[in-house]
């Protein structure tokens, strides 16, 4: 179906406001900082739900040097807020506490609800798929 742009004072009514939406290549890379203010890592990539397109979690990296030796951990993605005044996100608990929790390895991508419960469990969180 075709629409036709309708255009009131210079403005697309079709166009919804974009402010509040950010695109995931903007969201992986970003800064992740602990409870005590320090950073923790960076957003290496967020997991989507492919037949909702909810995001599942995301995994967040730290550690290493260049890329090698880094550590990943699933984080429910209800756990980051946005920070504007440090572009970046926050979460409610420090880089040891997120150290206790089960690292993300690849071959775990795929088997999602197993791993992903016992990960949303540790974070306080209900599982996204509930």
């Amino acid at each position: 179906m075709h629409r036709e742009s309708v255009e009131v004072s210079g403005r697309d009514l079709y166009v919804k406001d974009m402010s509040m939406l950010v695109a995931c290549d903007r969201v992986e890379g970003s800064k992740v900082f602990g409870s005590d203010g320090k950073q923790i890592g960076h957003i290496e990539r967020l997991m989507l739900e492919k037949s909702d397109g909810r995001i599942a979690f995301v995994i967040l990296s730290f550690g290493g040097f260049f890329g090698i030796g880094q550590d990943h951990y699933r984080l429910p993605w209800e756990k980051l807020r946005y920070d504007a005044r440090i572009d970046g996100y926050r979460v409610s608990m420090t880089k040891n506490d997120i150290e206790r929790a089960r690292r993300f390895a690849i071959k775990d991508e795929h088997d999602t609800k197993h791993h992903g419960h016992k990960g949303h469990d540790y974070f306080g969180v209900p599982p996204y798929w509930m």
